[in-house]
């Protein structure tokens, strides 16, 4: 591993180049990570001639081949194909011990160190899909095995495509998965159901989607511009007597608060049980 991983030297090798991996590779360039540093690898070798004219990488079918001296592997591949992918790099990995990087959802650390060896430095992440339009947020876990360098190296790649958080337990993830992982989701919901009711009230469906996601996307910012928690910014566009009490109001009798723990929780659950 290079001891210089702040000045974009590590070799990069992404095993799956699906939507995400796509994603974190595009923000990687364009915010000035060599190219020619990083490798992807797929079956579908005209998915990987489109990524390597878009992006100047390298792009390879060859799994064995690619991973053979690279820094740090990033496995970006269905979960239930991940044992048959990483088992047979096994051998090869052992020699120069990468630093392995997950984002497949429910496999833990352990599922890699029992596939891929013992002993190997693993960070296990939670991304979501804003990944793809690089506002996302992931969730990050290392085991003892990582160095400062490797999570340097880590901060770097995440950092690429939102903001990137770590966490001390791996368990944390899911919490991760209910409150950011699934979390746009239920922000999907609320804009949509947002949509119908404005249509309801005499919008154009247009006016409707417009109105709301140009909403959306200002509360959004205007709660990380702001240095007061989401209730005093919603206290204070809660005029008394006003429309928006009206509106809070029925959230609040409708049991919203509650409805929403039970969703995270009843998501945090499934999380648990799909990591075994």
């Amino acid at each position: 591993m290079t001891d210089s991983l702040n000045n974009q030297t590590a070799r990069l090798v992404f095993i799956g180049a699906g939507n995400m991996a796509n994603s974190i590779i595009g923000g990687l360039v364009s915010h000035g990570y060599p190219a020619q540093l990083i490798t992807a690898t797929d079956l579908n070798a005209e998915q990987l001639d489109k990524l390597a004219q878009e992006t100047g990488i390298n792009t390879s079918t060859d799994n064995a081949a690619a991973v053979a001296d690279a820094d740090a592997i990033i496995l970006a591949v269905k979960p239930q194909v991940m044992e048959a992918v990483t088992n047979p790099l096994k051998d090869i990995i052992a020699n120069n011990k990468p630093l392995i990087i997950s984002i497949a959802a429910g496999i833990t650390v352990t599922n890699l160190l029992d596939w891929m060896g013992e002993d190997l430095p693993v960070i296990r992440t939670m991304p979501n899909t804003p990944a793809l339009v690089q506002t996302g947020a992931t969730g990050l876990f290392a085991n003892n095995a990582v160095s400062k360098q490797q999570k340097s190296l880590a901060d770097t790649v995440f950092s690429a495509i939102g903001i990137a958080s770590w966490f001390n337990q791996e368990s944390d993830l899911d919490a991760v998965v209910a409150v950011s992982g699934s979390g746009p989701a239920y922000f999907f919901m609320m804009m949509e159901a947002m949509e119908e009711a404005g249509v309801k009230l005499g919008l154009s469906a247009e006016s409707a989607r417009e109105l709301t996601l140009q909403t959306a996307l200002g509360a959004a910012k205007l709660a990380q511009a702001s240095d007061v928690s989401t209730a005093e910014l919603r206290r204070r566009v809660t005029s008394p007597g006003g429309t928006t009490e009206q509106a809070i109001k029925c959230f609040e009798e409708g049991g919203l608060r509650e409805l929403v723990d039970t969703a995270l929780q009843a998501a945090s659950k499934r999380s648990k049980e799909l990591a075994g």
